[in-house]
């Protein structure tokens, strides 16, 4: 009973934040919402959205916590608590359309479908929708609030970071088996040195978002020309 209380304690935080807003609201159903995948200069941006079932056990989440302060075993482990645990969904752009309607639209877009995905599973729009940072998300139904860093601050969140953050790096581990020269696997699109080494050496491939290397690709034939590779 010891280590369980003090399990608890140490992640109690973030869902009591949750729990206070529902409160503060006056609404039964919280969603947390995060994104993966802004800063790439390659590969699509994924979102999760996540609304913990009433009655958790918040002792299974010891270690929940912002995606990027723990280990990829760590979030993998979570990533299939979480799923046993809340409604969710995750949803991914392209390349091609960030490159349309830029990076942080794609993201904005990719929140509200993996948030209207978990209100049909619901069925309900009567939620409160927390989502990490300081963008709103427009022409929705449902009301939302902004958290600065509310991956550290609440647990919905929290779960939507991790869910986001793993299947994006399953996805880039994927593309890195078809395009090996990249390092994807170690730098998951992240402009590395040895990425950028890579993209001078073998060109860039559909997968790298252009508007990224303006200061790489220098000249627009490059990216119509011999730097342009497919496969």
């Amino acid at each position: 009973m010891e280590n369980s209380r003090l399990i608890e304690q140490k992640n109690i935080h973030l869902f009591k934040y949750d729990e206070s807003e529902k409160k503060e609201n006056n609404i039964d159903i919280i969603i947390g919402a995060d994104e993966a995948g802004r800063g790439p200069a390659a590969g699509g941006v994924f979102a999760a959205a996540v609304s913990f079932f009433d009655n958790v056990d918040i002792n299974l989440f010891e270690t929940l916590n912002d995606s990027k302060k723990l280990s990829a075993k760590r979030r993998e482990v979570l990533y299939d608590v979480i799923r046993q645990n809340a409604y969710c969904a995750i949803k991914y752009v392209d390349v091609e359309k960030i490159e349309e309607i830029n990076i942080l639209q794609a993201s904005l877009y990719a929140m509200k479908c993996a948030i209207e995905a978990v209100c049909k599973q619901m069925n309900s729009n009567d939620v409160l929708v927390l989502i990490d940072g300081n963008q709103k998300i427009k022409n929705v139904s449902f009301k939302q609030k902004n958290v600065i860093k509310g991956d550290a601050t609440s647990a919905s969140i929290a779960a939507a970071s991790i869910l986001a953050k793993v299947s994006r790096d399953r996805y880039m581990d994927e593309l890195a088996k078809k395009f090996p020269n990249y390092d994807w696997e170690s730098n998951k699109g992240y402009l590395t040195k040895k990425h950028i080494q890579a993209i001078q050496e073998f060109g860039i491939c559909e997968y790298h978002r252009k508007s990224f290397l303006k200061n790489i690709i220098k000249s627009p034939q490059e990216t119509q020309g011999q730097l342009l590779l497919k496969f």
